[in-house]
């Protein structure tokens, strides 16, 4: 459960609190804000892909034909409930489909699974290093969100110029939505280009802004209800009334995140596989 029980005294109220706990480790790598680097997200991100890929090897390794461990049947439940939508919803010839789905799902899983600590744990333990600032939910940082919807964007080019070629790829750029012959094609390419690069942007922030904004929104959620006990002292009664208030909203909102950081790796996940879907279909 992500709730915490701040005693000692922490300088700017809440407002200061929050401000503390939203703010990146940021590494600067030029003068200029743009270039500034998220250190903290891209550990993390970092860390979970190295856990990912570590975990389904050994599993994979120790697989065996016969009865399953609980590991193992968990995997293949997985493996098995993404492969059938993939087969359901895309409806082109391609072995990268089903790994690409099934891996952006765990990934975005197990980054928005990071919510689940307590607000204080990893950030306090970091000051012992002397690190100041330490945000640990990947994908409530939009560069994390932004960064992995043109990931997936880049493999989906690919995936279409596969199956249609490099010039039927970028030549229904100019002939679709609307479809003509003649003269009226070319008078129609230029609104068929605007709507497709229109298309084209909004399918990368659909993914990324709607990550980005439920996981910090959840963030911000268990920081206002970690603010029920800030600043508290022991030897007051409204300590204790405000540490059981928080203990059942955390609790509370702790099981309903759950189901919001899984229905966000399944949305990001069939978003992925349904706009592969379109990119392999010939218009």
């Amino acid at each position: 459960m992500r709730f915490a029980m701040r005693v000692e005294e922490t300088g700017g109220g809440m407002t200061g609190y929050i401000k503390h706990h939203l703010t990146h480790l940021t590494v600067n790598i030029g003068h200029d804000k743009l270039l500034a680097v998220h250190l903290d997200s891209v550990i993390f991100k970092a860390v979970i892909a190295l856990l990912f890929v570590v975990s389904f090897f050994f599993i994979a390794r120790r697989a065996t034909s016969g009865v399953p461990s609980k590991t193992q049947a968990a995997v293949e439940l997985l493996v098995g409930f993404v492969d059938g939508m993939v087969k359901d919803t895309f409806h082109g010839k391609s072995d990268f489909i089903a790994p690409l789905a099934l891996t952006t799902f765990c990934l975005v899983f197990l980054e928005n699974f990071m919510d689940m600590l307590p607000v204080d744990f990893l950030p306090e333990s970091a000051k012992i290093f002397g690190v100041e600032h330490l945000r640990v939910v990947a994908t409530a940082d939009i560069n994390t969100t932004v960064g992995m919807a043109l990931g997936v964007f880049l493999l989906l080019w690919y995936v279409g110029i596969k199956h249609k070629g490099v010039v039927s790829f970028f030549k229904e750029w100019f002939t679709a939505p609307f479809h003509a012959h003649g003269l009226w094609l070319i008078l129609l390419a230029p609104i068929n280009l605007l709507l497709r690069l229109i298309e084209e942007l909004v399918r990368p922030l659909s993914l990324s802004l709607r990550l980005f904004g439920n996981m910090y929104a959840g963030e911000l959620i268990f920081l206002l209800i970690a603010c029920f006990t800030l600043d508290a002292a022991l030897n007051h009664v409204s300590t204790y009334v405000m540490g059981g208030a928080q203990f059942i909203a955390g609790f509370i909102w702790t099981a309903f995140h759950i189901l919001i950081i899984t229905l966000q790796a399944f949305i990001f996940m069939t978003l992925t596989i349904v706009y592969a879907s379109m990119a392999a279909e010939r218009h």
